[in-house]
């Protein structure tokens, strides 16, 4: 994929004193009230740098709550006038960045589901043309790594150049234990092609429940992302969206005070020491490929043998046996199932590749 974005750094549009940006506030800005005195908790902790809340709510179905509108403006500008924090909302519409803009919100985001429509991001990008705001961009629902840099390259021909991605996972017909699968590999792929965009990760989406907020946070700050985005509410239980996911102020406060920032570099003391581990992984590496390269030439053999006796490719029994097996041997080994389950999938859609390669083959 050959891209290229001038991206101004996040240090130059919000002070964090080297400290990894953090987002915080309510899913949804819901009252007056709730708004002001989630604000004010948050201030009171200490660790935000810009506070979130939800004005326009895109739901799947309709008749749920889908936001306040722009009532909802008039308490975020009273709460940014009350604990002097940035403002951040997300906009789905022309009409939602022109009434954000009237009201002076900070910092705008491009939602999931928005993100996934080209036309859609076509449309904001021409609204917010020759204005000088940072733009976030979650990934798109569906893991297309193509069309969330798509979305980065129309706002970038629209003159914007704060700004960042936002990685909030990717929706899994699996069953997994978070509400979105992170799908970590996507937003690393997405960091090595645009080193200079900030990555913010969001745990709140990828959990689903607060329970996993912790370990999905770690896992943000040890792959060194610039921020995150987390929903905190004054009573998570009683919040009219995502109340699953949400915190209290000073819960957050707490599990961000507990968790531990990397260092991005090293010192050269380390450089020996790592050196000798990656030698050792880069040789591993090399055993990884010739395993795969000797798997491969069975899988064509099989190919060739099923050809022969006019067998279908796809024996879906011996996928499931696959599928089943190789997560409960991951178990057994320390792997993260899941893992394994994603790295089989390549591996058996290589080999019906090169099965249906072999038996579209015409034989001597």
């Amino acid at each position: 994929m050959n891209a290229n974005l001038d991206i101004t750094p996040m240090q130059e549009w919000i002070n964090t004193d080297g400290k990894p940006l953090i987002i915080a506030g309510p899913c949804s800005a819901e009252t007056e009230e709730q708004v002001l005195e989630t604000a004010n908790r948050i201030k009171a902790e200490g660790y935000a740098h810009i506070m979130r809340a939800g004005v326009w709510k895109p739901r799947t179905r309709p008749g749920s709550f889908e936001g306040m509108g722009e009532p909802a403006l008039q308490w975020l500008v009273e709460a940014k006038k009350q604990t002097g924090l940035p403002l951040a909302c997300e906009v789905a519409t022309p009409e939602h960045v022109e009434l954000s803009l009237k009201y002076g919100v900070d910092v705008l985001w491009i939602g999931a589901r928005t993100t996934v429509n080209p036309f859609n991001v076509q449309d904001l990008a021409d609204a917010l043309k020759g204005v000088d705001i940072p733009v976030l961009v979650k990934n798109p629902v569906n893991p297309d790594l193509a069309l969330w840099v798509g979305a980065f390259e129309r706002l970038q021909n629209s003159g914007l150049k704060k700004l960042g991605a936002i990685h909030r996972g990717f929706s899994n017909a699996q069953e997994t234990k978070y509400r979105n699968s992170p799908m970590w590999q996507l937003a690393v792929e997405m960091k090595r092609l645009f080193p200079q965009l900030p990555m913010i990760g969001d745990p709140s989406h990828m959990a689903g429940k607060r329970a996993l907020l912790t370990e999905l946070s770690q896992r943000i700050l040890d792959l060194n992302y610039d921020g995150m985005i987390i929903e905190t509410h004054r009573d998570p239980d009683a919040a009219w969206s995502d109340a699953s996911q949400q915190v209290t102020p000073e819960v957050l406060g707490t599990m961000l005070r507990e968790l531990e920032v990397r260092q991005a570099n090293y010192g050269a003391d380390f450089s020996d020491e790592l050196a000798a581990m990656r030698a050792k992984i880069d040789n591993v590496d090399r055993e990884l490929m010739e395993v795969l390269a000797a798997r491969m030439a069975i899988v064509e053999k099989l190919g060739e043998y099923k050809r022969d006796n006019n067998v279908a490719v796809l024996q879906l029994d011996r996928w499931k046996q696959v599928h089943a097996d190789r997560a409960k041997q991951a178990s057994g080994l320390g792997l993260y199932p899941e893992f394994v389950e994603e790295l089989f999938k390549l591996v058996h859609l290589e080999s019906i590749r090169k099965q249906t390669e072999v038996m579209s083959s015409i034989t001597a």
